[in-house]
């Protein structure tokens, strides 16, 4: 699940042989337990009775229709932690964000609808780039798929207040062991989710994240947004070029699909001078991703390379798993790597259903 940050809702940077994938930010906040007993101790007045998917909607245009400035962290148990500065403009039917690391690397991305590009200044360098998964909490479609009620429930908690908002309280809990839970604080006028929590199986909180502070309706000006995103005097601009596929013309399928869990798109990246014959096009790495409306998976396929070939392993970073591994045979020289924010079972399920249908 993807908090209400621009681009990415976690900040983690996981790199696992040739693949990055970098979460930005969030707010490390008080003891889960702490905090969730005095949500429902502090006011005795309920959150509105809601479904899963209404409470989902009310979140997820939170995120888009109010302007705000806030500073964001995320925590994880082991230590791990990290803030950022987060600028949101609505400016008309337009989405502007940047997003400045204020732990790590220095790093400043900006997001005018899908389009992104990310400030390296000490590499002096810019990513450009679209994105279909923007990665806003809730990480739910323009029409929320209504079988998310399949797979989670929804019960109120009570209130509390995080960063100076009143805030409803409710826990999403899933019907089983492939997703993890959630503990959700919302603002209560806007529906902003200002704090959250993401719980395993035993009620353990794997990674939290909120609002340290935050400034409902700022003064944010989105030509001046528009105006630094445009400004890449001194920069070397790299462009990430992904092209649209599919999973049945590449040459993959699942054997059995992963409960919950649909495909919501498939790109490849082209290796230098892919004229599209079909050796270039075996050789290229391609990313397939599956979403159960909440949590999100990545399947990132490449030839096996024994030159550079990294070992099998696996890595967590909060609520973030990562598995690395050789697909078996007949499938032994392809590489697979996969990632999201689910238990590594989810994971494993993908792998081993994973199959090469040519």
């Amino acid at each position: 699940m993807t908090v209400p940050m621009p681009i990415s809702a976690r900040a983690v940077v996981l790199v696992f042989a040739a693949f990055c994938l970098a979460q930005a930010a969030t707010a490390q906040t008080r003891s889960g337990a702490a905090n969730a007993k005095s949500a429902t101790t502090a006011q005795t007045d309920e959150p509105p009775a809601m479904s899963v998917t209404e409470w989902l909607q009310r979140m997820h245009t939170g995120a888009r229709q109010r302007n705000y400035v806030g500073t964001f962290v995320v925590s994880a148990p082991g230590g791990d932690l990290s803030s950022a500065r987060i600028w949101h403009v609505r400016d008309g039917e337009h989405q502007i964000e940047r997003i400045e690391a204020l732990s790590g690397p220095p790093r400043s991305t900006f997001r005018r609808n899908r389009n992104v590009m990310t400030f390296l200044p000490e590499a002096k360098v810019v990513k450009v780039e679209k994105r279909e998964n923007l990665d806003l909490f809730p990480n739910l479609p323009d029409k929320p798929d209504p079988s998310i009620g399949d797979f989670y429930d929804v019960r109120a908690i009570g209130k509390d207040r995080v960063a100076g908002f009143d805030a409803d309280v409710v826990q999403l809990v899933p019907h089983d062991g492939l997703r993890f839970g959630y503990r959700i604080w919302s603002e209560r006028r806007s529906g902003l989710v200002v704090k959250l929590q993401t719980v395993d199986s035993d009620s353990r909180v794997v990674e939290q994240s909120a609002f340290s502070e935050l400034q409902l309706d700022a003064p944010v000006k989105a030509q001046a947004l528009a105006q630094m995103m445009s400004n890449t005097s001194g920069y070397r601009i790299e462009k990430l070029e992904l092209e649209r596929s599919n999973a049945q013309d590449e040459g993959w399928t699942l054997r059995t699909p992963v409960a919950g869990f649909k495909p919501r798109s498939f790109f490849r990246r082209p290796t230098a001078g892919d004229d599209g014959g079909k050796s270039k096009q075996d050789a290229a790495t391609v990313q397939w991703t599956f979403s159960d409306g909440l949590a999100s998976v990545s399947l990132f396929i490449e030839r096996y390379d024994a030159a550079r070939a990294p070992r099998d392993g696996v890595l967590t970073i909060g609520a973030t798993n990562a598995i690395r591994r050789r697909l078996p045979e007949p499938a032994s020289d392809w590489w697979l790597t996969a990632v999201g924010e689910v238990p590594q079972q989810t994971l494993n399920a993908f792998a081993q259903s994973l199959a090469r249908t040519r």
